[in-house]
């Protein structure tokens, strides 16, 4: 039978700004278990709220002991998952994503953003979460609802590619951004180790596609994904779906080479799952796709197609 395991939010189970194959399991499953894991909000004491009595202790505790990568994220694993082999897919089944503390930061910060030679009078505001509203109140007065989800969600990369700094996603997955894969969501990840080794962290409250500043509202979550190794299914890249939509992900320095991908890997999952030749999914994308910007902040910018399942 399936077991639930969960990874407790300390040091030791967690890495601070990288991805490598390297790195040890924190923990070991079977295919189909479910884990839940904890993560803290990207950056370090910079962008702390001036009141350290806000900061949950486990946080200051990993900023006080994990050495720091050459990217801001907290991320949680790995996980080894039984079975799992080069050239396997991994399923991750997002059941279920809350958010863990009562506030967030958003941050212009120099050198980054959509727009960072306009925007230069840096700044951090915290914004204070109200989890049982399930909303968050910005220093103006404004309030937003919340979608809580993982900014990072990862196999490792693989081992020729050495120790991949997060801020960049690719075909691993990684600092995606995407604020479709929250709970209710299905993930496809490539395989590119024994036991896949699957990480997760980032954790975000709520995000606009594009994430143009930099940051989204960062914060502390605690989310359960159920893997399950699928060896009659082939990823090259990360693709989503949820009870409603097919979700394609491209991913590129350039944004139209973003697109094109977005586009061709739905084109191909819809070829996969029906009887339509290439020729008809490539019309049917034009007709019943929307492409979406993920985000244009993480090296690598971000293109997503939401296809209605009724269109196929």
């Amino acid at each position: 039978m399936p077991r639930r395991h969960e990874i407790p939010a300390t040091p030791e189970n967690m890495v601070w700004g990288y991805l490598d194959s390297a790195s040890p399991p924190v923990l070991t499953v079977e295919s189909g278990d479910s884990v839940t894991l904890h993560s803290f909000p990207a950056g370090g004491k910079e962008t702390l709220p001036d009141d350290f009595g806000r900061v949950p202790a486990d946080y200051l505790h990993a900023l006080n002991t994990l050495p720091p990568g050459p990217g801001p994220h907290f991320i949680t694993g790995p996980i080894y998952v039984k079975g799992a082999q080069v050239g396997d897919t991994l399923q991750v089944d997002i059941l279920d994503v809350n958010v863990r503390q009562d506030w967030g930061f958003v941050s212009i910060l120099p050198l980054l953003g959509t727009l960072p030679d306009e925007f230069t009078d840096y700044e951090t505001i915290h914004p204070t979460i109200d989890r049982d509203g399930n909303f968050c109140t910005m220093p103006w007065g404004s309030r937003i609802e919340l979608s809580p989800f993982f900014g990072i969600l990862a196999t490792a990369p693989p081992p020729a590619w050495g120790r991949c700094g997060s801020p960049v996603p690719r075909a691993f997955g990684g600092n995606m951004d995407n604020k479709e894969l929250r709970a209710g969501t299905t993930l496809y990840l490539p395989v590119f180790n024994e036991g896949a080794l699957f990480f997760a962290g980032d954790g975000h409250a709520v995000q606009g596609d594009g994430e143009v500043c930099i940051t989204a509202l960062e914060t502390g979550v605690t989310g359960t994904v159920r893997l399950t190794v699928r060896k009659d299914m082939r990823v090259k890249w990360p693709f989503a779906e949820n009870a409603t939509h097919l979700i394609s992900i491209g991913l590129d320095e350039d944004l139209d080479d973003a697109a094109k991908q977005a586009v061709r890997e739905m084109v191909n999952h819809i070829c996969a799952r029906t009887n339509l030749t290439r020729n008809e999914a490539y019309m049917l994308c034009s007709l019943a796709g929307n492409l979406r910007v993920t985000q244009l902040v993480d090296g690598n910018k971000g293109i997503h197609m939401m296809l209605a399942k009724s269109a196929l």
